[in-house]
Protein backbone atom coordinates (compact mmCIF):
# COMPACT_ATOMS: atom_id res chain seq x y z
CA UNK A 1 0.00 0.00 0.00
CA UNK A 2 2.57 2.88 0.74
CA UNK A 3 4.21 2.03 -3.16
CA UNK A 4 0.78 2.85 -4.06
CA UNK A 5 0.41 6.07 -2.09
CA UNK A 6 3.38 6.95 -3.84
CA UNK A 7 1.91 7.24 -7.40
CA UNK A 8 0.43 10.25 -8.87
CA UNK A 9 -3.26 10.52 -7.53
CA UNK A 10 -4.88 9.42 -11.17
CA UNK A 11 -2.42 6.13 -11.48
CA UNK A 12 -3.50 5.25 -7.97
CA UNK A 13 -7.12 5.72 -8.61
CA UNK A 14 -6.56 3.76 -11.97
CA UNK A 15 -5.01 1.08 -10.61
CA UNK A 16 -7.24 0.81 -7.36
CA UNK A 17 -10.42 0.84 -10.10
CA UNK A 18 -8.76 -1.61 -12.29
CA UNK A 19 -8.34 -3.90 -9.06
CA UNK A 20 -11.80 -3.31 -7.18
CA UNK A 21 -13.36 -4.06 -10.94
CA UNK A 22 -10.97 -7.11 -11.97
CA UNK A 23 -12.16 -8.79 -8.07
CA UNK A 24 -15.73 -8.07 -8.48
CA UNK A 25 -15.86 -9.09 -11.88
CA UNK A 26 -14.47 -12.05 -11.12
CA UNK A 27 -17.11 -12.62 -7.99
CA UNK A 28 -19.77 -12.08 -10.54
CA UNK A 29 -18.76 -14.49 -12.78
CA UNK A 30 -18.45 -11.69 -15.45
CA UNK A 31 -16.04 -11.25 -18.40
CA UNK A 32 -13.70 -8.18 -18.89
CA UNK A 33 -15.97 -7.96 -22.14
CA UNK A 34 -18.58 -7.24 -19.40
CA UNK A 35 -19.64 -3.54 -18.69
CA UNK A 36 -19.51 -3.23 -15.21
CA UNK A 37 -21.21 -0.29 -13.56
CA UNK A 38 -19.56 1.46 -10.94
CA UNK A 39 -23.02 2.96 -9.52
CA UNK A 40 -25.12 -0.11 -9.21
CA UNK A 41 -24.82 -1.38 -5.77
CA UNK A 42 -23.25 -4.54 -4.87
CA UNK A 43 -26.09 -6.33 -3.60
CA UNK A 44 -28.26 -5.22 -6.18
CA UNK A 45 -25.99 -6.97 -8.55
CA UNK A 46 -26.73 -10.09 -6.92
CA UNK A 47 -23.28 -10.34 -4.82
CA UNK A 48 -24.32 -12.03 -1.32
CA UNK A 49 -22.38 -11.02 2.18
CA UNK A 50 -20.47 -14.38 2.10
CA UNK A 51 -19.03 -13.20 -1.66
CA UNK A 52 -18.63 -9.86 -0.74
CA UNK A 53 -16.32 -10.64 2.63
CA UNK A 54 -14.79 -12.83 0.06
CA UNK A 55 -13.98 -9.98 -2.33
CA UNK A 56 -13.08 -8.02 0.74
CA UNK A 57 -10.34 -10.21 1.35
CA UNK A 58 -8.87 -10.68 -1.91
CA UNK A 59 -8.57 -6.86 -2.34
CA UNK A 60 -7.23 -6.86 1.15
CA UNK A 61 -3.94 -8.91 0.17
CA UNK A 62 -4.00 -6.91 -3.46
CA UNK A 63 -3.63 -3.67 -1.77
CA UNK A 64 -1.75 -4.77 1.31
CA UNK A 65 -4.13 -2.90 4.07
CA UNK A 66 -7.36 -3.44 5.88
CA UNK A 67 -11.06 -2.69 4.74
CA UNK A 68 -13.45 -2.77 7.30
CA UNK A 69 -16.42 -4.13 7.36
CA UNK A 70 -18.07 -1.17 7.96
CA UNK A 71 -16.44 0.92 5.42
CA UNK A 72 -17.09 -1.83 2.56
CA UNK A 73 -21.04 -1.72 3.54
CA UNK A 74 -20.87 1.92 4.08
CA UNK A 75 -19.96 2.35 0.22
CA UNK A 76 -21.55 -0.06 -1.29
CA UNK A 77 -20.75 0.45 -5.10
CA UNK A 78 -17.72 -0.14 -6.96
CA UNK A 79 -17.42 3.16 -7.00
CA UNK A 80 -18.12 4.63 -3.71
CA UNK A 81 -15.07 1.70 -2.38
CA UNK A 82 -12.92 2.72 -4.61
CA UNK A 83 -13.23 6.42 -3.67
CA UNK A 84 -12.75 5.40 -0.23
CA UNK A 85 -9.78 3.42 -0.79
CA UNK A 86 -8.08 6.60 -2.66
CA UNK A 87 -8.80 8.92 0.03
Amino acid sequence: MEELRLLPEHERRELVETLVVEEFRSALFMTPQDEFPLDTGFLDMGLTSLRLSEVKLSLEKKLECEISTAALFGHPTAGQLIDHLCA
